[in-house]
């Protein structure tokens, strides 16, 4: 009866030898997994965070372009009062300001065809690029208001100065 109880023991033995480093790899597979969910969701995360943060600046950029081409419209009709100042300007500002918006279209149809394979990188240069031009928008925003609050001023002033006389 001994005899049996030591090869019993033994064969548990044996048996653990195989079970416990069997149970710990698969533990450290089962950690791996878990740690390649967590960064596949960072990542994914990060890019979906890059995509919505380019979208907000196409949008904000489109706002940018059409305040723009709005001041411009209500400048150039103040102006057009005016017989003595050439239109021509006009056309060049509708021009620019279309070009601005065809541009920010192609950055759009970009984004909707190619930012689903794009590498970080490709989405970071798109918004950096849209970042520099809402950047280079900025002045002429300010000033277009400036010139436009100007021109009100002055035509308020000429319409006083008109039923005064």
């Amino acid at each position: 009866m001994r005899q049996t109880r030591c090869y019993y023991h033994l064969s548990q033995i044996s048996v653990n030898a195989y079970l416990i480093p069997g149970l710990a790899g698969l533990l450290l597979l089962l950690a791996a997994l878990v740690a390649g969910s967590v960064l596949l969701r960072r990542q994914q995360s990060r890019r979906n965070r890059r995509l919505q943060e380019l979208l907000d600046l196409a949008d904000r950029l489109e706002a940018d372009l059409k305040t723009c081409r709005r001041g411009l419209q209500q400048a150039h009709a103040v102006m057009s009062l005016n017989p003595d100042l050439p239109a021509a300007s006009e056309q060049d500002a509708r021009h620019a300001i279309d070009g601005g918006l065809r541009a920010l279209l192609r950055q759009r149809l970009w984004i909707r065809d190619q930012s689903g394979n794009a590498s970080p990188r490709a989405l970071d240069e798109a918004a950096h690029s849209m970042q520099r031009a809402r950047q280079r928008l900025q002045p002429l925003l300010q000033a277009l208001s400036q010139a436009q609050h100007d021109l009100d001023s002055a035509m308020r002033e000429h319409i006083n100065r008109e039923t005064d006389a």
